[in-house]
């Protein structure tokens, strides 16, 4: 059985190495991180299997451009969850960031062994860097407005990430059940958030 010919052009006459991005994005979504290959992504771009590697020498330089898609793309979701968030916006990222697991469990996956371990690229260091200031204003107003009690912001940003993270992983190995996840993650934020929360 021959196979057909790519369709040229489909990635409407954009950036070809954003398409690709975009291709392995979906390719993710749908099958998690080890299904992202070369002659996959070329195929949902509608271009040649040889096309990618003009852009990506390999397929960890194209797995290296998704992971800082996602990353970004987690950076926005965050900041969102804080603006449409009630009360603490300490708390309302937390319960934002598993809400992005519940519906993305495979980026998680992604930014877990590519963007977390210590071997993560040097260009992200903006990108995280951010990520952490960004948490550290949100606690500090949290703290200025009497919704955290006084406290280095950086320990107290450190312990939620460390919850979010771990609740996070509970999803993805499926020790927390999807359709109970989300209260279940809200009322263990409402438990760490009794020991920080500034009471009259």
């Amino acid at each position: 059985m021959t196979e057909r010919p790519a369709r040229r052009g489909s990635y409407h006459h954009g950036s070809l190495p954003e398409a690709l991005v975009t291709a392995a994005l979906q390719v993710l979504d749908e099958a998690g991180p080890d299904a992202v290959g070369m002659r996959e992504v070329a195929r949902r771009a509608g271009v040649s299997a040889g096309a990618p590697f003009r852009h990506f020498a390999d397929r960890q330089a194209l797995l290296t451009a998704l992971a800082d898609r996602v990353l970004a793309d987690f950076a926005r979701w965050q900041v969102a969850s804080a603006e449409r968030g009630e009360g603490s916006a300490m708390r309302a990222i937390g319960l934002g960031v598993v809400r992005y697991v519940l519906r993305h469990p495979h980026r998680f996956e992604l930014l877990r062994s590519r963007v977390f371990p210590s071997s993560w690229q040097p260009e992200w260091q903006e990108r995280l860097s951010g990520i952490d200031e960004a948490l550290t204003c949100v606690i500090v107003a949290d703290q200025e407005a009497g919704l955290l009690k006084p406290g280095d912001p950086a320990l107290v940003g450190l312990a939620g990430q460390a919850l979010v993270y771990g609740l996070a992983q509970m999803i993805v190995d499926g020790y927390l059940p999807p359709e109970k996840a989300e209260e279940l993650a809200g009322q263990v934020l409402d438990t760490f958030g009794q020991g920080i929360a500034n009471r009259p």
